[in-house]
């Protein structure tokens, strides 16, 4: 994918789309080989790639570094999503545009934030500037001390009304697509059935328009074991056997060897 014009051409022919968060230039260059159709610096960052415990530790410095890096590694080849870290969002509007405005010179196409009630001001103002919104609905990481841990969302009817009108709002101020995390698949059809956009599902069943996971998880290099994440390798094991081996060569001296040796 180049543009948000392809995301709404994958929804009309029924092709899923395929998105996979990025944090580093070298997992960027894999990234941009592959038929996947675009890459996410996720404001998960701050927990894989910096340890802390949620993604409120992420920083607009941290997301513009991961942005860059990840931009130099895709070589344009793919659509670059970034996310809008923790309250550069929420507290002005020339804050918020100067947050967007870094994302992306540093090579984002587009931008991604947490929620609408409160934001449908700088939503529209983007569009009208010309800067491509994906949103994001149910389990919002950032508001992890308001919803009490991060839990499925939208089980019960009161809420599924509101995610549906929430996911309706979106639509109606310009964002290109949105992000469904942990909600029920019932629910996530409905509301992929509901939308012009594309939904694109994490947590949220196979009837949303497309899918997105961390790198890491999929890989099979994340600790995390929540129930949506599907291993498709078992990089962790194939990492230490690698580094297992490369010690015991060092230690018999079988490495370096004459061929990896200058005369």
């Amino acid at each position: 994918m180049q543009s948000i014009h392809h995301f709404q051409e994958a929804k009309a022919q029924s092709r899923k789309i395929t998105v996979v968060t990025c944090y580093d230039y070298t997992s960027a260059q894999i990234i941009a080989d592959s038929t996947l159709d675009v890459a996410l610096v996720g404001d998960s960052a701050a927990t894989v790639m910096h340890g802390y415990p949620d993604t409120t530790h992420a920083t607009l410095d941290m997301m513009v570094m991961h942005t860059r890096a990840v931009a130099k590694g895709l070589k344009q080849k793919k659509f670059l999503i970034a996310d809008m870290p923790f309250l550069s969002y929420r507290k002005s509007l020339d804050h918020s545009l100067n947050a967007v405005e870094a994302l992306i010179q540093a090579g984002a196409q587009a931008v991604k934030l947490e929620g609408v009630r409160g934001n449908e001001q700088l939503i529209h103002h983007l569009v009208e500037s010309g800067i491509p919104v994906m949103g994001h609905l149910g389990l919002t990481p950032q508001h992890i001390h308001g919803l009490g841990g991060l839990k499925v969302q939208g089980r019960v009817e009161g809420l599924q009304k509101q995610l549906l009108a929430d996911a309706k709002s979106l639509e109606s101020l310009g964002a290109f697509s949105l992000v469904l995390e942990c909600i029920p698949a019932a629910l996530a059809q409905t509301i992929t059935q509901a939308l012009l956009i594309p939904t694109i599902g994490i947590g949220a069943g196979h009837h949303t328009d497309g899918q997105v996971l961390v790198l890491q998880d999929l890989y099979g290099l994340s600790d995390c074991k929540a129930k949506f994440i599907k291993e498709f390798m078992p990089g962790k094991a194939l990492c230490l056997d690698a580094l297992e081996r490369y010690a015991v060569e060092v230690i018999e001296q079988k490495y370096p060897s004459k061929e990896f040796a200058y005369e």
